[in-house]
């Protein structure tokens, strides 16, 4: 047995968690032989809710969790860190303009980016769920300078999930026999679900997507606005926002940084935008598809980019520029 790591999940009392962390402590991302050590971090009203969550693991008998630490302190919870899950954030509430929910959140991110920065590991691996994700990752970034930037990212993932589930729908495969959707850009109603590169094992061949659908009109348009539309679709209908498949798309998203992503794949990520080859500006937290080896991530090089992802993917950046803009007014004064 290989020495356990240190694995913080925030907002650890909330929906997302508690799908979450069983696939965590019985070793479905970082492995069956690999012991962990679960930090749970939530805010102090949540402390008694947080308090059941843990006799509920201690109740799984797990046998590859080494402890549970339950805290509403940053500094107990961000130590020595391997990998942070940062699912808390505030959610929007009726009436609240996106400026209100962008800056409650900076004020959390930043104050998260700096506990990461003064307790983790330099080597940390921060996955940020809470929305809006993109942004909620670029303030941490800039609130932990000693941190490798490629050590961010944000969930796309459940968005790539989504897209997968919809071909998968209308053509009757399986999702593993889909390959290579792409969300780019922002998880908000203006990502763009590229299918132009996906592939598909349809009626005994590999062929892509666009090939075997025969349905421009459907790709073009339901299609994208099915999975941009999801969430809202499924808080329409659940009366609460995605819970379990949020789950299984992070530990998609944190197995693949662990493991890789197997040859000829790639995924979609929130990473951060610098030097990227598809003219998306710098210094943004944009969703791209990427291959990841060896715990690291690089994004995807060579794909053609029509004049209709073109101007999707501008659009995406737009509202992430102006998405940044509005934080980093909050940021200076948070």
């Amino acid at each position: 047995m290989s020495e356990p790591i240190r694995v913080l999940v925030t907002g650890a009392a909330g929906q997302i968690a508690y799908s979450l962390l069983y696939s965590i402590g019985n070793g479905s991302i970082f492995g069956k032989d690999q012991p962990l050590i679960l930090l749970l971090l939530d805010i102090t009203p949540m402390m008694g809710v947080l308090e059941g969550v843990v006799m509920e693991l201690q109740d799984c008998a797990l046998p590859l969790l080494k402890d549970i630490i339950a805290t509403d302190k940053e500094e107990i919870a961000f130590k020595d860190l391997d990998v942070a899950i940062l699912v808390g954030s505030m959610p929007r509430r009726e009436g609240m303009e996106r400026k209100d929910l962008l800056k409650a959140n900076v004020k959390i991110f930043k104050s998260q980016g700096a506990a990461l920065d003064k307790y983790a590991k330099k080597s940390v691996k921060v996955i940020v769920v809470g929305n809006p994700a993109n942004t909620n990752c670029l303030t941490a970034i800039k609130s932990a300078p000693s941190i490798p930037k490629e050590n961010f990212s944000c969930l796309t993932r459940l968005d790539h999930n989504r897209a997968i589930g919809q071909i998968v729908l209308k053509l009757g495969v399986t999702a593993k026999d889909v390959r290579n959707v792409i969300i780019w850009g922002n998880h908000s109603s203006t990502q763009y679900p590229d299918f132009s590169h996906a592939k598909v094992k349809f009626q005994g061949k590999e062929v892509g997507v666009y090939e075997a659908l025969k349905d421009d009109s459907w790709l073009k348009g339901e299609f994208i606005t099915t999975v941009q539309q999801r969430g809202a679709a499924v808080i329409k209908a659940r009366k609460l926002s995605s819970a379990m498949s949020a789950a299984k798309a992070i530990g998609d998203h944190v197995r693949d940084i662990w493991f890789g992503t197997p040859e000829g794949e790639f995924v979609s990520m929130g990473v951060i935008s610098d030097g990227n080859p598809y003219g998306v500006p710098d210094d943004l937290l944009y969703s791209f598809p990427v291959v990841i080896k060896n715990k690291t991530w690089k994004i995807a090089e060579g794909l053609t980019i029509n004049d209709f992802s073109r101007e999707k993917m501008d659009l995406t950046a737009k509202e992430l520029t102006e998405e940044k803009e509005n934080a980093f007014e909050f940021l200076s004064t948070a």
